[in-house]
This record gives structure tokens, C-alpha cells and sequence, in this order.
């Protein structure tokens, strides 16, 4: 094969051109946060569409499943879940086909609760069905208004549940009220309940988050579980004296080995309630 004959300028001209331009089929970077934003949106449709063909081939129970989780899951952790699904990577609220030997346990939490559930379900396989609800759970208030669907329509053997972080700045006499509606609501379903404490929120340099609030609430919460008789996970006191190893400095988060050390807590409390 013959190739066109470059003068010495003219090669250099074009080896610099390919340079700059990181080859002839380098992506163009966007000039302004418009066009940044058109090719963020334009990816994101990208996957909502092979998400929803993923959709398309699953059980008519798995896309029930889906459809509750794209009700509820909201504009920041729905994107999260369909990237996630398109790539094939499991997450916190895949569908969990249950096998009717074990017991069904459903997670009821916020982020904290996210990030512990995949170990929760590694610790317990084989033994349990651990399922999570189809939200970033929130404050109190939304456990309220959104209970019901986040029992579905299954019968549920345990259910671990809590609310904090999101609760820092409710009035402690609503916050009271609505986790006692919450903890009435839940015992109605017969299930065995266990109440997670809510782990420690740092004083950040920024005055974003403070740890007083949450201590206020672990004992609010703590007065009403032992007055409706409902188990408690110790994960504040149990997280509190490791946080410099297991906790995002400046956050309310955690590592992923610190979510681990969570989910064996969170496992282990779950499997002697069950015994």
C-alpha cells in the first residue's frame, strides 16, 4: 500500500494538530456550562433508554419492581440506579426473588442505610431474604406518608428501620410523634421490629452538619422503642470510637470498609432476632 508523500512541515503541522487534539477522533470539550449540560443530559438519556430496554426483558414481577423504584427514587438516586443496571452492577435496591424457605427482612433507612445493605445481604445469604425499601427513606415525616409503599404487599418477618440524619433540625416534639406512629405502623404488620440508632454526625468545619442534634434524637428515639418495646441496634455506639477510621472526613458517610463493619453489625442483630 502507497502512502502520500508529506513534506517535512506539512508532517509536523499534522503531528502537532493530532497532538492538541488528542487524535483525529478526540471528543470536542464543551465551550460553556450550556453545552456541558446538553452533553450530561444527552448521556443521561443515553442511559434511561437502555435502561428501560434492560426493563424491557425482565419478569413481569422484576419490572413491577422497577416501576416502584422509578416512583420513588427520585432525580438523583434514579439516574444512580439505571447507570448501575446498565453496566450490570448490583446495588441496594436490586429485585430480590425471595426463596419461601427463609425469612423476609426489609431495610428502611436513609443513605447510611444504602451504603450497609449490600454487606447486610452478603452476611446473610443463604439464610435470609433482605430486601430494602424503594427510597432514600429520609426524614420521619416521609416515613409517615410513605410507609405503605414501602411495605408493599408482602408479609415481612423483621424490619430494621430508622430515622435521624434527615430529622436534625425537626422539632423534637414532631419527631417523637411521628416515631411513634411510625414504630405503631410497623408492629401492625406482625414482623419483629429492631430500631437502628442513628450513627454520629461530625462538627464540620463548615457549620453544614453537628453532632448534637443527632445525640438529642438517638435519645428521643431510645425512650420510644423502649417504651414500645422494640429492639434497638446500637450503630451510633458502636460506630462512634472507630469514625477516624471508617468515616468520610467532613461527612455524615462512610467508607466502603466502614459500610462493611455496619452491615456485619446490622447482620448480626438480624440473625439472633430471628432465631
Amino acid at each position: 500500500m502507497k502512502f502520500p508523500h508529506f513534506g517535512t512541515a506539512c508532517l509536523f503541522s499534522l503531528l502537532a494538530s493530532l497532538t492538541l487534539s488528542g487524535g483525529p477522533s478526540a471528543p470536542v470539550e464543551p465551550t460553556n456550562a450550556e453545552e456541558a449540560a446538553a452533553e450530561k443530559a444527552a448521556a443521561a438519556a443515553v442511559v434511561a433508554e437502555n435502561y428501560n430496554a434492560w426493563v424491557a426483558t425482565l419478569t413481569p414481577p422484576h419490572q413491577a419492581w422497577e416501576k416502584v423504584l422509578q416512583e420513588n427514587l427520585g432525580s438523583f438516586y434514579l439516574p444512580i440506579h439505571q447507570k448501575e443496571k446498565v453496566e450490570g452492577r448490583a446495588n441496594a435496591w436490586d429485585y430480590v426473588v425471595d426463596d419461601p424457605a427463609l425469612p423476609r427482612v426489609l431495610l428502611i433507612g436513609d443513605s447510611v442505610s444504602r451504603g450497609y445493605t449490600m454487606a447486610v445481604r452478603r452476611a446473610l445469604a443463604g439464610r435470609v431474604n433482605v430486601h430494602r425499601a424503594p427510597a432514600n427513606c429520609g426524614p420521619a415525616k416521609m416515613g409517615v406518608e410513605k410507609l405503605d409503599v414501602w411495605l408493599g404487599d408482602g408479609k415481612w418477618d423483621l424490619i430494621h428501620f430508622n430515622f435521624g440524619i434527615h430529622d436534625r433540625a425537626t422539632p423534637l416534639p414532631d419527631y417523637e410523634t411521628r416515631l411513634r406512629e411510625i414504630a405503631d405502623r410497623l408492629a401492625a404488620t406482625g414482623a419483629k421490629l429492631v430500631w437502628a440508632t442513628t450513627t454520629p454526625v461530625p462538627d464540620t468545619s463548615d457549620g453544614k452538619y453537628s453532632g448534637a442534634p443527632v445525640v438529642e434524637r438517638n435519645k428521643v428515639a431510645a425512650k420510644v422503642m423502649a417504651e414500645k418495646g422494640v429492639v434497638v441496634n446500637d450503630l451510633f455506639a458502636a460506630m462512634a470510637p472507630r469514625l477516624a477510621a471508617f468515616q468520610n472526613p467532613e461527612d455524615v458517610h462512610f467508607t466502603a470498609a466502614g459500610y462493611d463493619f455496619l452491615g456485619e453489625k446490622v447482620a448480626a442483630v438480624i440473625a439472633a432476632e430471628l432465631k
